[in-house]
């Protein structure tokens, strides 16, 4: 996936901890780290959102230190039909200054989401409070942003 390629157009880039969409925590403790839980409700909103996002113009996809294969098997669980992008040695994250936070000898990304236009970030939601929300949030913000023009 060409990141550049997809920011010259209008992009919007949703940045979780870790979602697998079943029950089991990624590490002890996880429901107690403010911010960690929500990621499979983030991105169901965005799938739910997601037809929405493109009438809007904007291309979609989501962002986290999981493996290819663990993005594979959420995106197919919760039926995603949009790109999940695994970082797992925070390469993309260290060129965007993503923030990060380390549980049971893991770091994961803080939710965040950021949108760029012609290959510049031109709103961040962070922090986002309410995850299920985010999705709804960023087409509203869209949806403004598109009667100033």
């Amino acid at each position: 996936m060409d990141l550049a390629e997809l920011a010259r157009g209008l992009f919007v880039l949703f940045v979780y901890p870790h979602a697998t969409g079943l029950p089991d925590a990624p590490v002890p403790g996880w429901d107690q780290i403010p911010g960690a839980r929500g990621c499979t409700a983030q991105a169901c909103a965005f799938r739910d959102h997601h037809e929405r996002l493109r009438d809007l113009g904007a291309a979609l996809a989501g962002l986290s230190v999981q493996s290819s294969e663990e993005q594979c098997g959420f995106a197919a669980r919760v039926g995603l039909h949009f790109p999940l992008i695994s970082d797992p040695a925070r390469e993309l994250g260290a060129t965007l200054g993503l923030p990060t936070f380390t549980a049971g000898g893991h770091t994961f990304y803080r939710r965040l989401t950021l949108m760029a236009r012609g290959e510049r970030i031109i709103k961040v939601f962070y922090p986002i409070a309410q995850a299920e929300r985010n999705a709804a949030d960023v087409a509203a913000w869209l949806e403004s942003e598109g009667r100033l023009r």
